[in-house]
Parts: structure tokens; C-alpha cells; sequence
């Protein structure tokens, strides 16, 4: 057994919103649907278009596909997008999205993260599934997509060095994780790392993990 499977289980938030709420936007816990849009865009802003396009996309936690809207709304269309969320409701309301270049798998990404080599995936993005996480589950989601995946990881977190405004903030289930360890966890995957945090007051951090290209 390993320390991530003593953990607490990080969709217990979420199945308790969705008893709530139903499936939909509140069951993914966001805060608005404004900053959840801007999220979406600076990982798309990090990844590059380009590599969106006509390229197979996971995402992971998917909630209700959120993400495929938005990357429809904005004009990009990937050759294929398979949307994994761990609450069976949120992917069937993904599904009825209706957007014919998707796909939707409920799976708990904790139990199957090593499978995910099996999408052919050349992006990974992961926005707000590791908010719930411990350090432990978060790297082991982290790391199996990056080895599942021909291009490249973009992941948000909860910072733990956000700006005065944004200290002592209330962000309810959500964990803030260290800014400082992430970057050493990434660059040990990889020399290809890029980071922002100038979004949201510093309440947010992001990181992109690029695979070197073939010599």
C-alpha cells in the first residue's frame, strides 16, 4: 500500500456538491465560471494553441466539460479530446455537450493513472483537479500523464505564495501546495519547465512541462 492510498480521498468534496447540486458547474467547487474560463487560458496560453489543434487532449478531472466548451468557444478544436473525471455524472454531462470530437471516460485518476498512456495523448492539461490533493496524490496524477503523453503537462494549483490580498483567503476544500517544491518536482522531470503566477492575484500557480524533442 502507498502513502496515496491511505490518503483522504480528494473526490469526497466533490461527490458531496454533487449531492447537493447535481451535476454541472457547482459540482466542480470553482468559485465562478469568469476565473474558471481564465484558468482555461492562461494553461492554453502556456501549452500554445498550436499544440491544442488538431492534436489528441486529455483532461483530467474533466468535471462537466468545461474545458472542451471553452476551447470551442474559442475557436480551437483538438483531432480528438477525451475529458476523465471520477464522478459518472460529470462525464455523461460532458457527453451531452454534444460536441462530436469528444470523448468522456469516468475513471478515478488515482487508480488509473498509470492506464492513461492507452489515449495516445500528445497534451495533458489538469486545471483545478489537484486542488483537493494531497502533495503525494497531485505528483503521482502529475507524473503519469507526463509519461503518458508525447508533448507536454499543464497543471494549476493553489499557492501557498499568493499576494496580502489573497492571504488568509477562504478556499474551502482546496489545498494550497508549495510553489517552491513543485518547481523542483517539475525540473526533475524535465529541463522544459514554464511558470506563472502572475494571474489572480498570486492565487493561483501554473506549470507547464515540456518532453525534449528527439535527437
Amino acid at each position: 500500500m502507498t502513502d496515496a492510498d491511505t490518503d483522504p480521498d480528494p473526490l469526497e468534496p466533490y461527490r458531496d456538491a454533487e449531492k447537493v447540486h447535481g451535476s454541472g458547474f457547482e459540482a466542480t467547487l470553482w468559485a465562478s465560471e469568469k476565473t474558471q474560463r481564465l484558468r482555461f487560458d492562461v494553461l492554453i496560453g502556456m501549452v500554445g494553441p498550436e499544440s491544442i489543434q488538431d492534436k489528441v487532449l486529455i483532461d483530467l478531472g474533466c468535471g462537466d466539460g468545461a474545458l472542451a466548451a471553452h476551447l470551442a468557444d474559442v475557436g480551437l478544436k483538438p483531432r480528438r479530446y477525451i475529458g476523465v473525471d471520477g464522478l459518472l455524472a460529470q462525464a455523461r454531462a460532458g457527453e451531452e455537450r454534444g460536441y462530436e470530437w469528444t470523448d468522456f471516460v469516468c475513471s478515478d485518476l488515482l487508480t488509473s493513472a498509470g492506464a492513461l498512456g492507452r489515449f495516445g495523448a500528445d497534451v495533458a492539461l489538469i486545471s483545478g483537479t489537484l486542488n483537493t490533493m494531497t502533495d503525494v496524490q497531485s505528483r503521482l496524477v502529475v507524473t503519469q500523464a507526463f509519461e503518458a503523453v508525447h508533448d507536454a503537462v499543464g497543471f494549476n494549483f493553489l499557492s501557498d505564495r499568493p499576494t496580502q490580498a489573497r492571504v488568509g483567503s477562504n478556499t474551502g476544500p482546496a489545498i494550497r501546495q508549495n510553489v517552491v517544491s513543485w518547481l523542483d518536482y517539475a525540473l526533475g522531470l524535465t529541463p522544459l519547465v514554464s511558470f506563472r503566477q502572475d494571474h489572480l492575484e498570486g492565487h493561483d500557480g501554473a506549470i507547464m512541462l515540456r518532453h525534449e524533442p528527439a535527437t
